[in-house]
């Protein structure tokens, strides 16, 4: 069996090429995918052949954000059937490593992720026609339930485990920064929870106008309307908790004016090197925390989606057909005009 790939053979080079199937093995099953979600590693990825210390060093297939409906069983899978549709978890850790045994599965040592250019040779990823996978990364949703929906599993299952690691968000006034699809995931998740307030803020009106659907009280267009933020550093700062998702440094600089004493930032975005002022963290007696991607919250992103209890249809902005992943990557690009671009298989 033949099938469509989107890889990346170049910085701003992806070309659509057809590869042979694999056989589903033991414990295997075959998707027919059918929507995948380009994400800010995959930009990276295309626009600047990586980011920080990964680097793109040989053709890669992209994608990570997928979902799609099982094709074929290969022996020895009881878990689903034909038919199912599933969103895909593009996590594969070893379970034999030291952080493995200590079920701190996303530090596994010898992590395997859809897409990613951290392991050389690169470990392909999901953006394909069809595609063979553990029957174990599958997790099944309900037939009513949109493959475009299943697909953003991924990016909220990260926003559920940055929410897991600060404080009890319940009353808590709430700053996020950066609104793109994870920004606005924090948003609806810090809603979820009960806070008492959320701020966020971005440098275009398209994301923010996707944070006041997803839950925002206040939305700052910090490149109009940064004065407006000044209120908040008043009396050491106001927020208790604020979600970092933009990975720039003066968004990482408004957190730290603005968390008040005692509060915590919750690092999501992800770069090279910031700067941090250490006399300001150390005299505000800040928490700063890193969130790295997730291991048991994709099962409850799943589940979040599947119910509704997250509604992630406002993030999705563009979708395109898999021969023009070249517009797809140029839109997705353009934080102006879209959110959460998808390809469609």
């Amino acid at each position: 069996m033949r099938t469509r790939i989107c890889r990346l053979v170049d910085r701003r080079d992806i070309c659509i090429q057809t590869i042979d199937l694999n056989s589903p093995g033991d414990g295997e099953v075959v998707i027919q995918m059918g929507a995948g979600g380009i994400c800010g590693s995959d930009l990276h990825y295309y626009n600047d052949g990586g980011f920080g210390p990964i680097k793109v060093k040989e053709p890669i297939i992209l994608g990570h954000e997928v979902s799609g409906t099982v094709i074929t069983l290969g022996s020895q899978v009881e878990n689903l059937k034909l038919g199912d549709r599933v969103a895909l978890n593009p996590s594969r850790p070893c379970g034999d490593c030291a952080y493995c045994q200590k079920n701190i599965f996303q530090h596994c040592l010898n992590m395997r992720f859809f897409g990613s250019a951290l392991r050389f040779p690169h470990e392909q990823g999901a953006f394909r026609e069809t595609m063979v996978v553990k029957s174990g990364q599958c997790f099944p949703v309900r037939s009513t339930t949109p493959l475009a929906h299943a697909a953003c599993a991924e990016p909220l299952a990260v926003c559920l485990h940055a929410r897991s690691r600060a404080p009890k968000l319940r009353g808590k006034r709430i700053l996020i920064t950066g609104a793109g699809p994870i920004g606005a995931l924090c948003t609806a998740l810090a809603h979820e929870a009960g806070a008492g307030e959320i701020v966020v803020t971005d440098l275009e009106d398209l994301p923010l106008e996707v944070a006041k659907n997803m839950g925002a009280n206040i939305t700052i267009n910090i490149s109009s309307s940064s004065e407006s933020l000044s209120v908040f550093e008043k009396d050491k700062g106001y927020f208790d908790v604020a979600f970092e998702c933009s990975a720039a440094q003066r968004a990482l600089d408004t957190c730290i004016d603005t968390v008040r004493p005692q509060g915590t930032i919750v690092q999501v975005g992800v770069t090279g090197n910031l700067s941090i002022p250490i006399n300001k963290m150390v005299g505000k007696e800040i928490s700063m925390i890193g969130a790295h991607r997730f291991d048991r919250e994709f099962g409850d992103a799943v589940k979040m989606i599947d119910t509704n209890k997250i509604n992630v249809a406002p993030i999705i902005s563009h979708s395109y057909p898999l021969e023009k992943a070249v517009d797809a990557f140029e839109i997705a690009s353009d934080r102006s005009k879209a959110v959460k671009v998808q390809l469609t298989f």
